[in-house]
């Protein structure tokens, strides 16, 4: 089975016109011959936009009952029974109710590309995994749904959505995005201008970034990344760093931890946690994971990366009061590691 093709609408807020554009493309698709459905659409009592659903078919949603309130989810098996060529599929970070078969719409979204069915879905810029730091930074905001960036860099088309923040704003202002209450507490708090603007920015540079990595592959690769993990919170933020930065070079990328015996055993119950979550998060967004053994920590992580050509060691700058992060292990990465590049980051 050829496994379907996936087209995202991204914008970089609510309300650009993302679910518009998609179902527009739908109803082209469908008078072009093509057997479209809807696998999940959110309306948002958006008239302009419901009125492009006339004559596109919607399977029926899952109704699922979840601590006393039902919820409707989107239906993987049902569309994947009812073998159409399209699927259009709305939000596309959502986060499903508890208990069903995949945690994550994505997930979903994966299964009927794996059934060889077509989806155009959407999502906003600030539910890329990678930007979630940059996107506290901007708004204040941290977005807990997010999308692994494989999952959309293994889009065969990434359309950029896009209207002027001004012109925004004043869609929220005329009712056209939320009602009323809604919008003005948008406009009290993401939905600032100077956020919305950096927010655009970001969407530009990953739409263009996407073009560059589908038809300039041959101008990257060579270069290897290595992820220093301790179980500081810090980590988190230097995977989705490092990630990018190696997606952007098209280079290989690893993390890993170091423990004396390479058994995380080793470590207290807490840092044994923390680092094992940090491994996970490593895992989930495609990145190599390894548990180094020996000691000491700075001689056996330099051995690994000149071993495997690495060509950048990523590491968390030591905090004040961290248990994990030392002063001294930067210093040693850094007097061993001359003929590489070491990047630290993190709080000051």
């Amino acid at each position: 089975m050829t496994r379907g093709k996936l087209k995202v609408y991204l914008g970089y807020a609510a309300g650009v016109g993302k679910t518009y554009r998609m179902l527009v493309d739908a109803q082209q698709l469908k008078a072009a011959g093509r057997d479209v459905v809807i696998g999940y659409f959110e309306p948002h009592a958006r008239p302009d936009t419901i009125a492009q659903t006339e004559g596109l078919e919607a399977i029926p949603r899952r109704l699922i009952e979840y601590r006393g309130t039902r919820f409707e989810e989107m239906d993987p098996a049902a569309i994947v029974a009812r073998r159409p060529e399209v699927c259009v599929v709305d939000e596309f970070p959502h986060t499903n109710v508890p208990g069903l078969e995949r945690a994550k719409r994505w997930e979903d979204v994966e299964f009927l590309l794996d059934h060889g069915v077509d989806v155009l879905t959407t999502m906003n810029i600030q539910h890329l995994e990678s930007l979630n730091d940059q996107v506290f930074a901007i708004t204040g905001v941290r977005v807990r749904e997010t999308i692994p960036d494989w999952v959309v860099r293994q889009a065969a088309d990434v359309v950029m959505i896009d209207v002027t923040p001004r012109a925004l704003l004043h869609r929220l202002e005329r009712g056209v995005v939320y009602g009323r209450e809604k919008a003005q507490r948008a406009l009290e708090n993401f939905f600032r201008e100077p956020a919305l603007v950096a927010l655009r920015e970001l969407a530009m540079r990953q739409t263009a970034h996407e073009v560059e990595h589908r038809v300039e592959p041959a101008k990257r690769g060579g270069a290897r990344l290595l992820i220093v993990l301790s179980g500081d919170p810090e980590s988190a933020m230097l995977i989705r760093r490092a990630k990018r930065v190696a997606d952007y070079l098209g280079a290989e990328c690893f993390a890993v931890a170091v423990s004396p015996n390479g058994d995380l055993a080793d470590f207290p119950e807490p840092q044994r946690e923390a680092v094992e979550r940090h491994l996970n998060f490593a895992r989930n967004l495609h990145i190599e994971t390894r548990i180094l053994a020996g000691q000491p920590e700075a001689e056996v992580l330099v051995d690994f990366a000149r071993r495997n050509a690495v060509t950048q060691i990523f590491v968390a700058r030591a905090r004040a009061g961290s248990p994990w992060l030392r002063r001294s292990l930067l210093e040693q990465i850094v007097l061993r590691a001359k003929d590489m590049q070491v990047v630290i980051a993190g709080a000051r």
